[in-house]
């Protein structure tokens, strides 16, 4: 066998490893129930030996997978539903062994972004993975601008949230992210920062049913900015904190009333907090028992 005959013939088996991954899969996705696991994933170790030359496809591969499995079940969400949780240890588990096989993948690090914080509340493994893939994607700033976001909206650590904005402004020269830097001491306007955070997610994402996604908890988070909004004129009107969301409406600060997307009410908390029953998730919003009155623990 020639030297340029090698090169050709792994890449040829590549093409057929990845297609005997995903074809079968394609098929049996359409008529899999939405409630079983994503599957079973070898060893990253076994994955290493058996894909040689060929890593950055299996990783691609598992990643089309997920997203895939993903993407059947957001076709699925309806708010009047009860939706079945996805399979996200199964999602993580994968994504994980994808980066071990190709740690440059841009698409795995954005999707485990986009699930493991806001679906799953896991911010430690999101910040690990996304310190890991900036050890190999130097250049890319969208990581450390999700880590400084993650510790400043999630975990309220501002000091460690200005490290990361710092570096991605740095990186990306965009003057927003220096301003956000400069802003980890206050804890007020982070729905604002969330609204920034989900449009710039929205507009850059290319896979339609995670575009999808964001597009809803972006609406979400702009109804939530909305009564936040309603919520400071009614104070500086010389009122007491507001017990309700409906005092915003018949005040007239509020119109019109603002909806949740995925199907739960929104309701003040004592402390001034806007939230909402459905916690941002189709299936909160069904299986909240709550959701009945339209003001649930609202103080009247």
């Amino acid at each position: 066998m020639s030297a340029l005959q090698r090169p050709l013939l792994l890449l040829i088996a590549g093409v057929i490893s990845y297609g005997a991954l995903l074809g079968p899969f394609t098929t049996y996705m359409k008529h899999k129930p939405v409630e079983e696991k994503l599957g079973y994933v070898p060893s990253v170790n076994l994955l290493r030996y058996v894909s040689a030359d060929q890593k950055e496809f299996v990783g691609a591969a598992l990643l089309m997978k997920i997203m895939m499995y993903f993407g059947g079940l957001m076709d699925r969400q309806d708010p009047n539903v009860i939706a079945e949780r996805p399979d996200y240890l199964g999602m993580s588990n994968m994504i994980h062994t994808a980066l071990k096989l190709d740690p440059y993948n841009m698409d795995g690090y954005y999707f485990a972004q986009s699930f493991l914080t806001w679906d799953v509340k896991q911010y430690a493994i999101a910040n690990k993975l996304l310190e890991y893939g900036m050890k190999y994607r130097t250049w890319d700033w969208y990581l450390p601008f999700f880590a400084g976001f993650n510790h400043a909206f999630f975990l309220k650590e501002y000091k460690k949230a200005a490290e990361y904005y710092q570096r991605a402004g740095e990186l990306s020269g965009e003057p927003l992210y220096f301003s956000l830097a400069g802003r980890y001491m206050q804890e007020s306007g982070q729905t604002d920062l969330a609204i920034v955070y989900l449009s710039m997610l929205e507009k850059g994402e290319k896979n339609q049913a995670v575009k999808k996604n964001y597009q809803i908890r972006l609406a979400a988070f702009k109804e939530v900015r909305r009564i936040e909004l309603a919520r400071d004129h009614y104070l500086k009107a010389g009122r007491a904190l507001p017990v309700t969301v409906a005092a915003l409406i018949h005040s007239g600060l509020l119109s019109p009333p603002p909806a949740d997307p995925y199907g739960g009410q929104f309701y003040i908390e004592a402390d001034g907090k806007v939230v909402t029953t459905s916690r941002f998730s189709f299936a909160e919003a069904k299986n909240d028992s709550r959701n009945k009155a339209g003001e649930p623990g609202e103080r009247h």
